[in-house]
């Protein structure tokens, strides 16, 4: 036994020097200065540290902290300091040592950036809320003093993505739910594209492993013909671009899973009507830095010889760069085989950038030290200083902050001209408003109107992307609640919310001070447990909103809340229960109450939904869950089970905020129930359509149909059916049969 364990340490010892020496020859290959000395006694100092311990997979611990010390390294382009605080991150949480030993030894630079990437208990959003919220907000506070601390933790989430498989499977969906949530957005937002993309295919993976095997076996499938297109179109390609005499490279450019699932969610498409699953990428090496832009077009305009081009498909990211620093010339051109087929024009400066994102701007920088970055990119700086003022201004809730933060993350952009011809870089569907605050909070909190294109707007004027905008101001004019209902940026809804919060106060207090009186009146002790009652009990969002109501006198206290709180009565859940299979008489009368979650349960197994239990959970109004959807169970304040499909957009913020209370559920119902669905049916009328839709539900698959509505337009028709199914598989067979109806082109589900 003693010789097993020895030949196994021995292999740990290879193991760990082997992945730690190919860290070392990753640095010593990139710009910068060469501090191996600092990073050899950083990785010394943390192999200490975690000796022992092993992760769940059953590896040593520190090859965790080796892995995303490698991906800072070599995916993203950092140096010695990010590379040490990548090897030390988990130093201060999961041992004995503190920030302050960590600063003694290796700087205060580095221990400023572990302590960033270091979680916290408690938090500011109340017992109710989420850690996860809460250490993410710490994270943001601590990236706008330094950006590499976000840096290291997206490369530290992308490591814990691809070994998730050792998870259980309520982690695998609480940490894919948080990545697809948060994580991938960020680093999207910053630029690293190929990680964002690898982030999103892993969380699919995770939460639909049967949807992605079937496109993933998709895919190869359809590969030898994808290969066949891209050859053929890129040959006269290739010919121009050798007759141009630039050094260039032809690559091709996949969707992903991912991206071809959404797509066919969005759409309602299968997987053969998504024409755009191939790309091509072109990238050159200009003859010099100030050529570069008139290169790409010079590329474009002979590409435009060659194909037909879309016209309202030319993307111009060469001279109005992303805000992420993202740079490329998109045209999408009319292949022989006649399919649109994209094509991305980029030098290689742009497609390193486009990679790694503002990293890579650093190497194109003159004169700057090792892992010294500059935040001279001023929309990468706009955008910290708005994370910056909504963290300084924190929301009571903290599903309300992560949906803030959400804003920005995901914002497509328009540009917009200030009167003195500035660019200023605004989120797509934002109003005069959005634009006001966005400039200065005095101007947005004073703001009557707009002239854009010197004409007169309201606030709610949406903008274009080339509009020239000037705000109007008045110092009587004051912040409205109904202002929160017209804009879109995260910046302006915290301020205005800040604002209003502000001016309530008082009326807050008062409502404070008569849900106390009450309280007291009916010998009941004030409790975050009651309160929270209450403000589900009333519907209200949270507690500054709930004291608000009755410091306005919208909601009086009385016989029905004592009830709520007292329990004398049943009380009304908080939850609109939909019960979307249908009940006999018998059990109708007999109304088995909702399951319980007791004290010690294990929240690592799955739980069966079975046709003996499904009356004990609760199916809410948002996602329609059947038997066959990729589903979730979680448990709400009142400890009852809720069921959610996971792609479902409640069950993304819920993973993300109350990650602890997710659950792994599974269907075992075995066809012995029916369960309500709806189709949407699209396509050309003519006479019979209907008779004939009819006949293949009722006739051909026995099917019961509840309820049919069509109407017709111009010789289109749109409807909907709703239908009575045991499972998701029929109502598959439903929709596939459809589409041999002659004049049906569209099949969804709705629910």
């Amino acid at each position: 036994m003693d010789e097993e364990m020895k030949l196994r340490e021995a292999a740990d010892e290879k193991m760990i020097n082997d992945a730690f020496q190919k860290l070392l020859d990753s640095y010593l290959n990139s710009r910068h200065r060469k501090k191996t000395d600092l990073i050899t006694k950083a990785f010394n100092f943390a192999k200490q540290a975690h000796k022992g311990v092993r992760r769940l997979s059953g590896e040593p611990y520190i090859m965790h902290p080796i892995a995303v010390a490698q991906i800072v390294c070599s995916e993203i382009g950092l140096g010695s300091t990010s590379i040490c605080a990548a090897l030390l991150h988990d130093v201060v949480e999961d041992t004995e040592y503190t920030v302050d030993d960590i600063a003694n030894m290796f700087g205060a630079k580095i221990a400023q950036i572990v302590d960033g990437l270091t979680k916290i208990s408690g938090g500011i959003f109340g017992e109710q809320a989420s850690a996860q919220a809460e250490n993410f907000k710490k994270l943001l506070l601590t990236m706008s003093e330094d950006i590499r601390v976000i840096l290291i933790k997206i490369a530290d989430r992308l490591h814990n993505m691809r070994t998730l498989e050792s998870q259980p499977a309520n982690k695998q969906y609480k940490i894919a739910g948080e990545t697809q949530y948060l994580y991938a957005p960020l680093a999207y937002r910053l630029g690293l594209n190929k990680i964002k993309s690898e982030l999103e295919n892993l969380s699919f993976r995770f939460e639909h492993p049967e949807e992605y095997a079937a496109i993933e076996r998709q895919l190869a499938e359809t590969e030898i013909s994808r290969h066949q297109s891209f050859d053929l179109f890129t040959a006269p390609i290739e010919e121009m671009l050798k007759r141009m005499g630039l050094k260039y490279e032809i690559r091709e450019r996949i969707k992903t899973p991912y991206s071809i699932w959404s797509k066919m969610q969005n759409k309602n498409v299968a997987f053969d009507e998504i024409y755009d699953i191939l790309a091509v990428r072109i990238i050159f090496t200009p003859t010099s830095r100030k050529t570069e832009s008139k290169e790409c077009f010079n590329i474009y305009v002979e590409l435009t010889q060659l194909y037909r081009s879309h016209p309202d498909r030319l993307r111009d990211w060469v001279s109005h760069p992303k805000s992420n620093g993202y740079q490329a010339l998109h045209v999408t051109l009319m292949s022989k085989q006649g399919h649109w087929i994209e094509v991305q024009i980029r030098s290689d400066r742009m497609d390193e950038i486009a990679e790694q994102g503002l990293a890579a701007h650093w190497k194109y920088k003159e004169g700057k030290g090792d892992d010294e970055y500059t935040e001279d990119e001023n929309e990468l700086n706009e955008w910290l200083h708005t994370i910056k003022e909504i963290l300084d201004d924190p929301q009571p809730d903290a599903m309300d902050f992560l949906d803030a933060i959400k804003l920005n993350l995901f914002a497509n952009e328009i540009f917009i001209f200030t009167p003195k011809g500035e660019i200023k870089t605004m989120p797509a569907d934002c109003t005069a408003l959005d634009f006001a605050f966005s400039i200065h909070t005095f101007l947005g909190s004073h703001c009557i109107g707009a002239k854009v294109n010197h004409k007169l707007v309201p606030l709610s004027h949406k903008l274009q992307s080339g509009d020239q905008v000037e705000i109007l101001t008045s110092r009587s004019q004051h912040v409205s609640p109904a202002w929160i209902n017209f804009v879109s940026t995260a910046k302006a809804k915290a301020k205005i919310q800040s604002i209003l919060r502000r001016d309530n106060r008082d009326v807050q207090k008062s409502g404070e001070a008569i849900l106390e009186e009450w309280l007291k009146k009916n010998g009941l002790e004030p409790s975050l447990a009651i309160i929270s009652q209450l403000i589900t009990f009333h519907d209200m969002h949270n507690r500054e909103d709930f004291y608000q109501a009755l410091g306005e006198k919208v909601i009086l206290l009385g016989e029905k809340d004592l009830e709520e709180l007292t329990g004398k009565k049943s009380g009304t859940s908080g939850w609109r229960k939909y019960v979307p299979f249908v009940k006999s008489k018998k059990e109708e009368a007999e109304k088995p109450e909702i399951f319980v979650v007791p004290e010690k349960f294990n929240r690592k197994k799955p739980i069966f939904i079975t046709p003996e239990n499904i009356h004990q959970y609760i199916f809410p109004t948002c996602c329609h869950a059947i038997p066959g959807d990729d589903v979730l169970g979680y448990i709400d304040n009142k400890n009852h089970i809720v069921i959610h499909k996971r792609a479902c957009p409640v069950a993304n913020q819920l993973k993300t905020s109350y990650g602890n209370r997710i659950l792994d559920a599974k269907w075992e119902m075995r066809k012995s129930m029916f369960f309500d669905a709806t189709i949407r049916l699209g396509g050309i009328d003519r006479r019979g359509l209907v008779n004939e839709v009819t006949r293949v539900i009722s006739n051909q698959l026995s099917v019961d149909i509840r309820k049919i509505m069509f109407t017709t337009e111009d010789g289109i028709f749109d409807g909907t059916i709703d239908l009575r199914v045991h499972d998701r598989e029929d109502l598959q067979q439903i929709m596939d049969s459809l589409k041999e109806v002659e004049g049906l082109k569209e099949t969804s589900r709705i629910f």
